[in-house]
């Protein structure tokens, strides 16, 4: 007796591609929800909130990776994932942004005015780490 089946179905998948990133590990097909990037000259890894477009220096991970996210030793881990975060930039990320562009466009100007060696101290400043700064909230 004759099989009556319809057409047999491909184990392999095809090759369409997914309009939905994937995580970058391996053998982990779930859907990316953050990326990671390397600051390799301050020993930093930054997670986070899923990029634009995919790029070719940084990795996209699923939900479970980006949690158990862990840096190698002497490394810094900083997590910018906060679901309470607009999901578009808003006026201020983006003038924060093009603060911080301005500032390391003029590394030799910031040198000259220090005068001397000792840098000027910026009221806001609460910590630096490399080219990284946490600002002090002007409410504060």
């Amino acid at each position: 007796m004759e099989s009556r089946r319809g057409p047999v179905k491909s184990a392999v998948p095809s090759n369409v591609v997914s309009p939905v990133r994937r995580c970058s590990r391996t053998a982990c097909g779930r859907p990316a929800v953050a990326t990671l990037t390397y600051v390799y000259a301050d020993s930093t890894a930054v997670l986070g909130p899923l990029a634009t477009y995919a790029e070719p220096h940084c990795y996209d991970l699923c939900a479970e990776h980006s949690e158990r996210l862990t840096a190698p030793r002497g490394w810094e881990v900083v997590r910018l994932i906060d679901g309470s975060a607009p999901a578009r930039p808003s006026g201020d990320d983006l003038e924060a942004l093009a603060n911080a562009v301005r500032e390391a466009a003029r590394p030799q100007q910031r040198a000259a005015g220090a005068g001397g060696g000792g840098r000027t101290a910026d009221p806001m400043e609460v910590a630096r780490r490399g080219h990284l700064r946490v600002l002090r909230s002007p409410d504060n």
